[in-house]
């Protein structure tokens, strides 16, 4: 019974992470309003007499107004949509392709594509039935009316649209959004393991029991995995479950994605329901791992960098975001390891470390941007202003990034006018870093 219902569930969750989950929604609710105004015997004489005033004298004779209301609302979709289109692949070109259906299937764009959906088939469910019963002419009457007002609606939400997709392209407005995703998700994370079963392991507690793989049977993204369903089943075998992959990670089919540590081989149902608890999504989820926010600001530093787009300014803005979110991370650690009441170790997992995120960030930046000395000492910036909440332990790490820094800032500077402005600015403001006067070399 489990099994038949993973199926259905795996649908279910990529329909409601699809764009067209919203818009499929206020489909139906238009297709019940235009079902109530057909379908539902109200006469004249169950109607105030205010309404009955407003009643038009033929209303099965507004086939042509309907006609004309369906075909402005087609176009106005089709000039909406193909002209977003337009905006967003040009977006494409300037910023991460990662962000191009992000911004296409954001909740706003899908409510005024389910009201225009909506719209069109509430007018045509009015036309499929023109004839209208003797004495319920004001019961369509209002349904005619109510066509007319969704149209205005439509007209409204097509100026909005039209501007929030203009603005949703700005460069400001693309990383404010990323850095509020990205720090959304870190919180939803940190709230999640609040608790004494979660706790943050150095080292694999050590088992006497022997080591069981379970292989996975599809390839694909793993985003998630229900740790708590996962730490209930290893305690159903009191075993320690142990994942073999950071979250967000690609999996190919039949890779050893999960070790169970029991006194015996899991039965093949269990497996089956260790791997139910993995949650696999296509594409990069902001929402379920909050490191892809943090890369995807990278990547459109790296995209303003390149020679066709040369804007430094837009790598500076990305640096500032990345430097707000690592100075989070610095705080707070993710957890590694999830315990049962008991106290004892049920699921493990591995966590990217903060000298691997600085790594990734950073450096891609500097090597594009070596030649570009404003870049160099925007990370050198960033290096200095982590340094003031960091531990020991990342103090060390940031040093020796900012030593890179100064190596890479001293094989592109030459001219003794840059080299002087450059080191005036080298241990400039307050840090916790060891750096030169003056630039290295010459």
């Amino acid at each position: 019974m489990k099994r038949s219902m993973i199926w259905p569930l795996r649908l279910l969750k990529a329909f409601r992470q699809s764009i067209a989950y919203l818009p499929t929604l206020l489909a139906l609710a238009y297709g019940l309003a235009s079902l109530a105004a057909l379908l539902l015997p109200i006469s004249d004489e169950r109607l105030p007499t205010l309404l009955t005033l407003l009643g038009l004298e033929a209303p099965g004779n507004t086939r042509a107004l309907l006609a004309a209301l369906l075909g402005g609302m087609i176009s106005l979709m089709v000039f909406s949509f193909s002209m977003v289109m337009s905006v967003l692949s040009q977006a494409g070109g300037q910023f991460s392709h990662k962000l191009v259906f992000g911004l296409i299937s954001e909740r706003a764009h899908q409510w005024v594509l389910g009201h225009y959906l909506g719209t069109i088939l509430f007018i045509l469910m009015l036309l499929m039935v023109p004839e209208v019963a003797e004495g319920q002419a004001t019961w369509r009457s209002l349904a005619i009316y109510l066509a007319c007002a969704m149209v205005i609606h439509c007209l409204a939400l097509f100026v909005y649209f039209i501007h929030n997709a203009s603005m949703s392209i700005q460069i400001d407005a693309v990383a404010t959004d990323l850095h509020r995703t990205t720090l959304s998700s870190m919180h939803a994370l940190q709230r999640r393991q609040q608790g004494r079963e979660w706790r943050l392991l150095g080292d694999t507690p050590p088992s006497r029991h022997p080591s069981h793989p379970v292989t996975a049977r599809r390839a694909g993204y793993l985003q998630n995995a229900d740790l708590a369903a996962l730490a209930a089943l290893a305690r159903r075998v009191d075993g320690v479950v142990h994942l073999h992959f950071r979250f967000g990670d690609y999996v190919v089919e039949g890779l050893p994605i999960l070790t169970l540590q029991s006194a015996s081989p899991p039965e093949t149902a269990w497996c089956e329901e260790a791997r139910a608890a993995l949650v696999y999504m296509e594409g990069e989820a902001i929402t379920e791992h909050h490191v892809f926010g943090m890369t995807q600001l990278m990547e459109i530093a790296l995209k303003a960098l390149s020679p066709g787009v040369n804007d430094p300014g837009t790598a500076r803005l990305c640096l500032h975001r990345l430097t707000d979110l690592l100075r989070r991370r610095l705080e707070w650690q993710p957890c590694n390891a999830r315990f049962d009441d008991d106290g004892r170790c049920r699921v493990t997992w591995q966590v990217e470390d903060f000298e691997s995120l600085l790594y990734r960030l950073f450096q891609p930046i500097l090597h594009h941007g070596r030649d570009d000395l404003s870049i160099g000492l925007g990370v050198l910036k960033a290096l200095k202003t982590l340094s003031l909440f960091a531990e020991p332990r990342e103090l060390a790490l940031l040093q020796d990034h900012a030593d890179r820094v100064l190596e890479t800032l001293a094989e592109a500077v030459r001219h003794p006018l840059d080299r002087d402005f450059v080191s005036a600015r080298l241990d400039d403001g307050l840090h916790r870093l060891r750096l030169p006067a003056a630039l290295p070399g010459g």
